[in-house]
């Protein structure tokens, strides 16, 4: 347990830096660690005997950065969109196709690299306040309610969430979860009516918006959680890597917040 505080401490410092940094410097350190939980998941398939087609979700990440530098956010589809098509060319004409393989090779393009595209989305938006409220909201939401969900459920026990994926996940702790989710939202929207004037908290979430994305949010995250757990059970392992210390590898930290930057991408287009 003191191994894994002390990790959690030390991503903690470093997202922060993060967004303390340039919004270019989250943009990268965001590919870097999307690009960590892509290998991950492609691995974790492979194992699984699944032949995968991975080097299309490669190009696309690599050319996210600049091409939303210079286009916006509204470049995501047609990335993902061309990725596909590249996996369903190479499948197809492969000696023995097997549709199988096809549907494996795009569950990292759009499980992992999708949302960490979003997350690029958010990093580069024009307003640095804003940039660090979503992403904020993205990581606090699902991370909080990760650590309520784990000692309230520890704490009450009780009947099973879903036994069949995660057999130690107790219905008591996904409402804690929830419960974890929605203050640490809260606590969010409380630090910028701290530190924000006006003129920005007019560009920022309503403070029901954020008890709403509190809410779903963790909900989102837990769903995440859960499905990271079936594509572990399906390759037969308890963690994706041994990156860190007593949590496993990078798609053990970020499944959740994959899951919940999509929430928070959507929000970003139909609230800009």
């Amino acid at each position: 347990m003191k191994q894994r505080f002390i990790t959690g401490a030390g991503l903690v410092v470093f997202l922060a830096t993060m967004l303390w940094l340039p919004n270019w410097c989250m943009a990268l350190a965001t590919i870097i660690c999307v690009g960590l939980a892509v290998w991950e998941e492609y691995h974790a398939l492979t194992l699984a005997n699944h032949r995968v087609v991975s080097w299309p979700t490669w190009v696309v990440m690599g050319a996210s950065v600049p091409l939303t530098h210079f286009f916006g956010a509204k470049v995501i589809i047609p990335l993902l969109a061309g990725a596909m098509l590249m996996m369903v060319v190479q499948v197809l004409f492969r000696k023995e196709p097997e549709l199988t393989d096809l549907s494996m090779s795009t569950l990292p393009l759009l499980t992992v690299a999708l949302p960490g595209l979003s997350l690029v989305a958010m990093a580069m938006v024009d307003q640095k306040a804003l940039e660090v409220v979503l992403l904020s909201l993205t990581f606090a939401v699902p991370l909080v309610g990760d650590i309520f969900a784990l000692f309230i459920g520890s704490a009450v026990g009780g009947a099973k969430f879903c036994p069949a994926v995660s057999p130690k996940k107790t219905i008591a702790g996904s409402l804690g979860g929830l419960l974890g989710s929605v203050l640490a939202a809260a606590a969010v929207w409380g630090i910028t009516l701290l530190t924000c004037n006006e003129a920005t908290l007019a560009r920022l979430p309503l403070w029901w918006e954020y008890l709403l994305l509190g809410l779903f949010g963790g909900a989102i995250g837990q769903m995440g959680d859960l499905f990271a757990s079936l594509v572990k059970r399906h390759s037969g392992l308890k963690d994706f890597s041994n990156l860190f210390p007593g949590h496993g590898g990078m798609l053990d930290r970020l499944d959740s917040v994959l899951f919940m930057a999509i929430l928070m991408y959507c929000y970003r287009l139909f609230a800009a």
